[in-house]
């Protein structure tokens, strides 16, 4: 049996290094909540130019859909992946339904982070990419990938012992599969007119 199925290093360093990225964007996006919330009218930090801004975002409904700013959901959830990352590395097994209670969280985190994509890109209200979001989306996407993979060849999904050997080697295409979906997120942005490249050649440069 692979050591990566039995002792996943890799994967638990991942989760580590996803969560304090992750847990970051956060705080700095309820960091700008508290003081649009103070200051209205001013430009928050991250309002680096009119397609790149986080104060649409912030301030509209999609913003806080469980009826509090979404960014405090990345502070308590990205507690979740650190803490099983270090657990991992210190030699911990969980069982299978820990497990997917896991996967279902990052399910959920994908999904939610798909939905604001759409709204982001599509909706009337916004039609802006906030830089702290493009962050979380940026590591929730290969997280939820890897966690697939990780959960297939662990025996959670399944017990067929060729799809767990099929999953354990698939693990190494998780960057080019993180890649590909940065690809479609920056087409499907150039297409509504967000010139999302354009506009970060002009920051840096």
């Amino acid at each position: 049996m692979s050591e990566q199925r039995t002792r996943p290093v890799v994967y638990a360093v991942w989760l580590i290094i996803a969560s304090v990225i992750g847990w970051f964007a956060a705080f700095q996006l309820t960091v700008e909540k508290f003081v649009l919330l103070e200051n209205p009218t001013d430009a928050l930090a991250c309002d680096v130019s009119p397609f790149i801004q986080c104060s649409k975002n912030l301030g509209s409904w999609q913003g806080e859909i469980f009826g509090f700013p979404n960014p405090l959901l990345g502070l308590t959830g990205w507690m979740a992946p650190l803490v099983i990352g270090v657990a991992i590395l210190a030699g911990a097994r969980f069982p299978r339904w820990f497990w997917a209670a896991f996967g279902a969280g990052i399910t959920f985190a994908f999904g939610l982070v798909c939905w604001l994509i759409g709204q982001s890109l599509y909706a009337a209200n916004l039609g802006v990419l906030c830089p702290w979001c493009m962050v979380t989306w940026a590591v929730t996407i290969p997280t939820f990938f890897a966690t697939m993979l990780h959960l297939t060849r662990n025996g959670t999904f399944t017990r067929n012992e060729k799809t767990r050997e099929r999953a354990d080697k698939l693990m190494v295409w998780v960057p080019l599969a993180t890649i590909l979906a940065y690809a479609v997120i920056i087409m499907m942005a150039q297409l509504q007119g967000l010139d999302f490249l354009g506009e970060m050649a002009r920051i840096i440069f």
